[in-house]
């Protein structure tokens, strides 16, 4: 995946969880999502790795359009270590981040005793408190088998 490698060209060497695929959680109908994590170590500061997410979705087709309509790639920045930030551009952790099994679970697989601000509870405690019908169904996909037609990359 281009969007992968071109993190890696910037960050240095990933920590790529597996893929999974979820319902969209929009009112805006539109197909599945592929969602995955990747953990990095950096001296970056979170604004450029922001700005940097931004570039590689534009790179891959996406415009401004409806709130939480299809997109071809959504690059979020989850966690900052154990910094939280709030600004009108980027707040950390992710505001939806305990939220969402989509984002809790390929994270658990590569992370799953990271502490996450501000309360410090691990990915995996956050992930085993969400019910089975919290944001909704996901399915693990392996790596090397092409997505479905029709299936966005989304987080």
């Amino acid at each position: 995946m281009a969007a992968l490698d071109r993190l890696r060209a910037t960050l240095g060497p990933l920590t790529v969880a597996p893929l999974y695929r979820s319902l969209p959680v929009s009112p805006v109908p539109q197909p599945p999502y592929l969602n995955t994590a990747a953990l990095a170590h950096t001296d970056m500061e979170p604004d450029a790795i922001l700005a940097l997410a931004k570039a590689l979705e534009w790179a891959a087709g996406r415009r401004h359009g409806v709130r939480l309509g299809p997109r071809p790639l959504d690059v979020d920045l989850l966690l900052w270590g154990t910094r939280t930030v709030t600004a009108p551009e980027l707040t950390l952790p992710h505001p939806r981040l305990r939220e969402r099994r989509f984002v809790l679970a390929p994270l658990a697989d590569i992370a799953p005793h990271l502490p996450v601000p501000p309360g410090g509870e691990t990915v995996a405690d956050l992930l085993a408190r969400l019910g089975l019908d919290s944001a909704g169904e996901i399915e693990r996909l392996d790596w090397t088998v092409p997505p479905p037609a029709g299936t966005g990359t989304g987080g």
